[in-house]
């Protein structure tokens, strides 16, 4: 089994960045095991290509503009994967319907996908996220633990903080 947590966003937008500073936060916290594979994907496309094939699961940690009240955080997966990467809820998200697609084309797609988000308050230019969504950051990396763990990966807190 292999499974791949990718976080992206975009480091100078404010609020974009959730995804990128969630996976560092869990490999700051967690020992992962050799059958996951943490990506800090920032706004990165095509070239994930080989990272992202033939996958057993995959878990994408992102800001998501899904109509919720800013702040909200969510979790999509199974059928509504297909109409999420059907409309464009992230600034940069052009990178990643496009590899799924590839993926797609190459017989490639990762078994199970699941996208942890949060709506952002602030797209604007800035290195630094409102409170409010660096306050969901450490959740969305208990989410993404869960949701490994649950499907027989086993990832070891580093500190008593974090179980």
């Amino acid at each position: 089994m292999r499974a791949v947590v990718l976080g992206i966003g975009n480091t100078i937008l404010t609020d974009e960045a959730a995804g990128v500073r969630a996976v560092e936060l869990l490999e700051q916290g967690y020992q992962i095991p050799e059958d996951v594979l943490v990506i800090d994907g920032g706004t990165s496309g095509m070239e994930m290509i080989e990272d992202l094939s033939d996958l057993d699961f995959l878990i994408v940690i992102d800001v998501v503009k899904t109509g919720a009240a800013p702040g909200t955080v969510v979790k999509i997966a199974g059928d509504e994967i297909p109409v999420f990467f059907r409309r464009k809820l992230s600034p940069h998200q052009i990178a990643l319907p496009d590899v799924l697609a590839s993926l797609e084309l190459l017989d490639a797609m990762p078994k199970e996908i699941v996208v942890l988000g949060v709506e952002p308050i602030s797209l604007e230019l800035g290195m630094e996220m409102t409170p409010t969504i660096a306050e969901k950051v450490p959740t969305l990396v208990e989410m993404a633990v869960a949701e490994l763990r649950a499907r027989g990966y086993q990832l070891a807190a580093l500190n008593a903080k974090v179980a």
